[in-house]
């Protein structure tokens, strides 16, 4: 879905055990997606082509950035460079925005 104003509150839904996301708006050459990772799960250790922020918005997790752990919770923002080896755990459900530029 691409919009250019979006209810984040009516998107944000867990799925059972699950990762959830979607792409909710788009530019020539950026990109920003809603995540909404169920308590418990994971995303193993990967790169991005691309640099990327993540910033928070429900739930509490781990973010492991460049071998370091950070938490997660509301409001917090991390930014990563491109390439750089990232994976993160979900404590809680937990949803957060990624953006791709």
């Amino acid at each position: 879905m691409k919009a250019d104003n979006f209810d984040l509150n009516k998107e944000i839904k867990f799925s059972k055990g699950g990762i959830v996301s979607k792409v909710i708006a788009e530019g020539k050459e950026s990109e920003i997606s809603l995540f909404c990772m169920a308590k418990g799960t994971a995303m193993s250790e990967h790169t991005s082509g691309r640099e990327a922020t993540v910033l928070v918005l429900k739930g509490k997790g781990t973010f492991n950035l460049a071998g370091k752990d950070l938490a997660l919770a509301p409001g917090v923002l991390v930014f990563m460079p491109v390439r750089t080896k990232h994976s993160l755990k979900a404590e809680e459900n937990m949803a957060f925005l990624l953006y791709l530029a």
